[in-house]
């Protein structure tokens, strides 16, 4: 089983689609739990990385006005939910305020190594939607 990955403020900050001061502010008033590394850098666990971006999404977006783009169709975010059957797979990432599903095989999702809280990038093609791991 591989370590749940964290993320820097910064890093959380891109994936939320804010800024670096925003996330910290929302670390500061406890919206999201950080723990320090060895260096004494602020992260934040991948499942509470997730967690909270739906729960963001959900409450409309973040504190400030930004554009969102699909530049060349690449939605990077973070893997916030992943539901199994024997042969296909449905994966959610949250990618600043867009929540995207994928249906792939469960075999991809396995060699990709994919779980909640993980970083990666969905990219869209007509009306599919591809899974790069970051």
């Amino acid at each position: 089983m591989t370590r749940m990955q964290s993320y820097t403020i910064g890093q959380a900050a891109r994936l939320l689609g804010v800024s670096p001061d925003t996330a910290r502010r929302w670390a500061d008033a406890g919206r999201v739990t950080t723990h320090r590394d060895d260096a004494g850098r602020r992260l934040i666990d991948g499942r509470d990385l997730a967690a909270f971006s739906v729960e963001l999404a959900k409450a409309g977006g973040g504190e400030e006005d930004t554009t969102h783009t699909s530049v060349r169709n690449a939605f990077p975010g973070i893997v916030t939910a992943i539901k199994l059957g024997d042969v296909a797979a449905q994966v959610e990432i949250q990618a600043g305020p867009h929540r995207l599903v994928s249906l792939l095989t469960r075999e991809a999702v396995e060699e990709l190594g994919l779980e909640v809280g993980m970083e990666a990038t969905a990219r869209v093609k007509s009306t599919n939607v591809h899974i790069d791991r970051i």
